[in-house]
């Protein structure tokens, strides 16, 4: 067990901050207000080969891991910029892709994954499921070669700027009439498909999305990987998922405690930095335990997933510290951003001082990709073996 990175992931990460550190929160501040695309930062991102580094060297990426792709998430956001997309596109749809993927699919989307030229939304949430994803509506069924695919969808990030969503539906067994999920490759211009915008009451260059299918005709190839392998496909690409919404979080810890620690040794009020009272240094010194901690059990997490290989216990191990990590993140930079808010006083309620733009897509990483109680179900069940409460 090693605590030091390696030379080359040092190196990334003094790569993508250095990157990230042109562009800033605000850079995304003028996103927001002009309600444009993070498209330049996520252009410069795909050709420096950031968005990549976990696609396999065959088809044009960095051949690396998780590991090194929540590098690249964790020093966006540090700087104040993170990229929603970037967990959704490589992460979950180029994960998937390229574990369950044919090689005509993996050819065909791989590439534009790792060169940031194409993005693809992932499409799992429904109204009526909330976090059970046993109990999806999404049906296809076949109809000739063909799929015919019907159903309805929930805050999907960036349908506006993908050329694909990956969607999750379930597809039926003729045997025993059970539905079992399944993935398909989606344009979102194909016929019978329609999305409309959801209004969220925090602003983010990534726009949130209800996704309307109704019998949208799809060829045999959008399946991804098998109609009949289950769970298996689809936790390929939520651990990642988890992994690096952990990842950004950590980020946007950082980036609060940089400007709170900023702000405490410059401002003064009585004659001394605010900085030096332990009414406000104590609470940023235990959010940065808490960030630190955060971090450590995202990084096992990310090394877990990469090692993993065909090792179902590993699997499980990966799963079980990708959850915690979400979990320890989420809360962790939700109480670094409320401390270095509060030492702002009443700047840090104010767009200058660009602290409280982030509170609401912290207060998002505490609701999903899964809620911090459903993570506390989780870690009861299998971690600690109590009874299933639902």
């Amino acid at each position: 067990m090693d605590f030091v990175e390696s030379p080359e992931q040092q190196m990334l990460r003094s790569a993508v901050a250095e990157l990230a550190g042109r562009y800033g929160r605000d850079y995304v501040a003028e996103k927001v207000r002009t309600d444009g695309r993070t498209t330049e930062l996520w252009a410069e991102a795909g050709r420096l080969g950031y968005l990549g580094v976990a696609v396999p060297e065959e088809y044009g990426g960095g051949g690396r891991g998780i590991y090194e792709l929540h590098i690249v998430g964790e020093e966006l956001a540090a700087a104040g910029c993170p990229l929603l997309l970037l967990v959704v596109s490589p992460a979950i749809c180029g994960t998937v892709i390229a574990t369950f993927g044919t090689e005509e699919q993996r050819k065909q989307w791989l590439p534009g994954f790792a060169d940031g030229s194409l993005k693809m939304a992932f499409a799992i949430t429904e109204p009526d499921a909330g976090s059970n994803s046993h109990r999806l509506s999404t049906v296809a069924r076949r109809d000739g070669g063909d799929w015919l695919l019907s159903g309805r969808k929930v805050f999907i990030s960036g349908v506006d700027e993908a050329d694909s969503v990956l969607v999750v539906g379930r597809t039926e067994d003729a045997r025993t009439g059970t539905l079992k999920p399944c993935l398909f490759v989606v344009p979102p211009d194909a016929a019978g498909v329609e999305y409309r915008p959801i209004e969220m009451a925090f602003a983010a260059p990534e726009k949130q999305f209800a996704l309307f299918l109704d019998e949208v005709r799809l060829p045999a190839d959008a399946l991804v990987g098998s109609a009949d392998a289950g769970l298996l496909q689809l936790f390929a690409g939520l651990n990642p998922e988890r992994i690096m919404v952990a990842a950004q979080a950590n980020g946007i810890g950082r980036y609060a405690l940089d400007r709170a620690v900023r702000y405490g040794r410059e401002r003064q009020v009585w004659d001394v930095p605010v900085g030096a009272h332990q009414g406000l240094a104590h609470p940023l010194a235990q959010a940065k335990i808490e960030v630190e901690l955060a971090r450590l059990m995202t990084q096992k997490a990310a090394a877990l997933y990469d090692r993993a290989g065909t090792d179902p216990a590993l699997h499980a191990a990966a799963g079980e510290a990708a959850n915690m990590a979400k979990y320890a993140a989420a809360e962790a930079a939700g109480h670094a951003l409320d401390r270095a808010i509060q030492i702002h006083g009443g700047n840090g309620m104010t767009v200058e001082y660009g602290l409280a733009p982030y509170w609401g897509g912290i207060r998002a990483a505490q609701i999903a990709p899964v809620s911090r109680e459903m993570i506390l179900n989780f870690v009861a069940q299998h971690s600690l073996g109590l009874p299933k409460s639902y």
